[in-house]
């Protein structure tokens, strides 16, 4: 994610409801509203689909799709 005024790197984590990226330290998504849990804040490693793409470090959101590459989880 980058900053659309300075273009710096900023940590990212994804919404739990709409998937989208959010800065690492939002207490609420600037996309859909939803509140961040601390549970999203940590990352939920237990539950994580990585993505199809054997080249690819995404994982699938919640939206089926990777959020690295955009591919879908089928196919």
């Amino acid at each position: 994610m980058k900053c659309p005024h300075c273009e710096a790197i900023i940590p990212f984590l994804l919404c739990g409801k709409c998937g989208e990226s959010i800065p690492e330290k939002s207490n609420y998504c600037c996309w859909c509203g939803s509140q961040v849990s601390p549970k999203e804040e940590q990352g939920d490693f237990s539950t994580r689909v990585l993505c199809r793409d054997g080249t690819c470090i995404g994982v699938i959101n919640d939206l089926g799709v990777c959020n690295i590459c955009g591919k879908p989880l089928v196919g």
